[in-house]
């Protein structure tokens, strides 16, 4: 597994703190998704820029490689009952598959749940018993279905499972599209890899046309996503593991990019952590399907990302402590200064920035 990225730093959870207020949330995707706003970042000059999101390929070349993460958001949180005990309301998240139909789970009330604790879902249609605990809390449990008819754990989950909002989202979906890329592939995310909801078919139909290749690679996000940072030193925090592939395809694409002078755009943090998480030091990236806990803070030397597209974020949070790694972590507090400032929209469904 590709572990932490253990840099030495004297920074401390609470210089990445803001107040937000909470009107800035954004609540609802952008019904058009090109529109959504962009703050651009020149990381060298420390200069700022104010966009709208489909002027973004105002700042692609031909010959650069935009990757994105072609994960794809399961409805997977779910509610159930015990099978006894009186049937108690219970709530499972999918984080992450271990083997098939054996998956770790973010349980409520994890404490009622011991191993051998049967809980069914959907009037039946689907069964989990427990296997083991985790270190952090989670559950193993190993699902049971009636496969007849071609029914997979996914069909079911498209029929009864709910898409795993996180919690500084209250309002519902209007659509589950709304919280999935327009590229969205690989089925297996806990949440979406939301710097890529800005984009639209045809945005992308004219950034290729531009000359600039795209490249999907894949990380199934999962429950670091959801996890705040309680350590008061940053390097001690241990990311939660998540699983990534890069094809040769992929690979060939952007090698091939940085080797005639184009640069590497990261769609999106978990795009970046699966380029930084598969390359050697000289930026060459390898295809390969394998674990990453890889933690990006200050003081990390980048390998393979030039830019990065990505949302605004939470304070204290592991992602605002991956931009600030890019683009300098006085440069990045400031720039989020502005846009409280200039009432940018905050979070998964709010708007972008683009760091150059």
């Amino acid at each position: 597994m590709i572990k932490n990225e253990l840099t030495k730093t004297d920074l401390k959870t609470h210089d990445f703190y803001f107040d937000l207020p909470e009107e800035l949330i954004s609540q609802h995707a952008y019904e058009k998704r090109d529109e959504a706003r962009l703050m651009v970042l020149d990381k060298e000059n420390k200069t700022i820029e104010h966009k709208i999101f489909r002027d973004i390929t105002e700042y692609l070349r031909p010959g650069d490689v935009l990757v994105i993460n072609d994960s794809k958001v399961i409805p997977a949180r779910i509610y159930g009952k015990k099978v006894s005990s009186g049937g108690a309301d219970v709530e499972f998240v999918l984080l992450r598959q271990k083997e098939l139909d054996t998956w770790e789970v973010l349980a409520r009330p994890g404490r009622r749940l011991q191993n051998g604790t049967q809980v069914i879902f959907g009037d039946g249609k689907l069964k989990a018993t427990i296997l083991s605990a985790t270190e952090d809390g989670c559950r193993i449990v190993k699902f049971d279905y009636n496969r007849e008819g071609g029914n997979t754990l996914y069909s079911i989950l498209d029929e009864i499972g709910k898409m795993p909002l996180p919690p500084y989202i209250t309002a519902e979906l209007r659509n589950n599209s709304d919280y999935q890329t327009v590229y969205a592939r690989e089925e297996g995310s806990a949440a979406a890899p939301t710097a890529g909801l800005h984009f639209t078919e045809e945005l992308l139909r004219k950034i290729r046309d531009m000359g600039v290749e795209i490249a999907p690679v894949m990380l199934h996000v999962g429950l670091g996503t959801f996890r705040p940072v309680k350590e008061d030193e940053i390097q001690n925090h241990v990311m939660h593991s998540e699983f990534f592939t890069v094809s040769e395809e992929s690979a060939k694409k952007i090698n091939e990019a940085r080797k005639n002078g184009g640069r590497v755009i990261a769609v999106g943090t978990t795009s970046c952590r699966t380029l930084e998480s598969s390359s050697l030091d000289d930026g060459t990236v390898i295809a390969q399907s394998a674990d990453t806990g890889i933690f990006i803070y200050p003081g990390y030397k980048f390998k393979a990302v030039d830019m990065l597209i990505t949302n605004f974020h939470l304070p204290e949070s592991t992602l605002i402590m991956l931009v600030s790694a890019l683009a300098g972590k006085d440069f990045v507090m400031s720039a989020y200064e502005k846009a409280i400032e200039e009432r940018y929209k905050f979070f998964s469904f709010g708007d972008a920035m683009l760091i150059v």
